[in-house]
């Protein structure tokens, strides 16, 4: 075996989500990147992602991998020759050969989302597919104080969407921040693995702090509680972005000592 890492970095506004769907006619990014990957090998080619994002959410830095065994091309050069195929809304950031163990869901240790809020009066143009309008003013530091008491090891279960399969509900959070620059208000989350849906009802629950319409210490409540309805509503897809998936023992040490020099 022959096993490629990809970094891939992706508008989703087009696309509904990562994982491909069957018999659907649904574009999704894991068929363009197969389809794409089998035609330039001349066999069938399947990807592993490391995430399945939703349909609108966006990537900086997914990671897949695949067996190229019966592809001779150097693996420095796949992303190449993968760009010069793809549809202009998906790169290929980086390829390389790893162990033929590394398994791009299974492996990681970490992963980063982030999410962006326009705040501002006036929504942008520019920024209506790739961030949440909102035109309120938010207590940042309200939203600092309730995300923070996200951190650790918790039944997320409250901030998990209908639709799960999910065996267990218990996540842990090594970092969850919110800082605002100039009309952007950014909400970090990094952590070692995620329910679906749920850094987007996290977001739409710190919403609702800022806006005062629950105290932050409500978080520790509906944390409790298990029970989705106590939760806030789930924001939109379009501000939310998988940063980065971290697979090296240092990562989330790595990550947290470069954000508190930030701070």
């Amino acid at each position: 075996m022959r096993n490629i890492k990809l970094t891939v970095a992706y508008d989703g506004t087009n696309y509904h989500g990562f994982q491909k769907q069957y018999n659907t006619g649904l574009p999704t990014i894991q068929e363009v990147l197969e389809n794409a990957l089998s035609g330039l090998a001349k066999s069938e080619i399947k990807v592993t992602g490391a995430a399945r994002t939703d349909a609108g959410v966006h990537a900086r830095g997914q990671v897949v991998n695949f067996d190229a065994s019966r592809w001779s091309i150097p693996a420095d050069r796949i992303n190449l020759a993968l760009n010069g195929v793809l549809p202009r809304d998906i790169v290929i950031m980086n390829s390389e050969q790893v162990e033929i163990d590394f398994h791009a869901r299974y492996s990681a240790l970490s992963k980063t989302y982030f999410y962006i809020l326009y705040n501002d009066r006036k929504p942008s143009p520019f920024w209506r597919l790739y961030s949440y309008f909102m035109p309120r003013s938010l207590d940042i530091q309200a939203m600092k104080s309730a995300a923070k008491l996200l951190e650790g090891e918790n039944d997320f279960a409250a901030f998990q969407a209908s639709g799960s399969a999910a065996k267990s509900t218990v996540r842990t959070l090594f970092k969850a921040d919110v800082r605002k620059k100039g009309k952007f208000v950014y909400l970090i989350f990094c952590g070692n693995g995620f329910l679906y849906n749920m850094v987007r009802i996290i977001v739409g629950t710190l919403l609702e702090v800022g806006q005062c319409k629950r105290p932050p210490g409500e978080i520790e409540q509906i944390l409790n509680s298990r029970n989705r309805e106590m939760a806030g509503y789930t924001a939109p897809a379009c501000g939310l972005y998988l940063k980065q998936v971290e697979y090296e023992e240092q990562s989330v040490q790595r990550y947290l000592k470069s954000h508190k020099e930030d701070s």
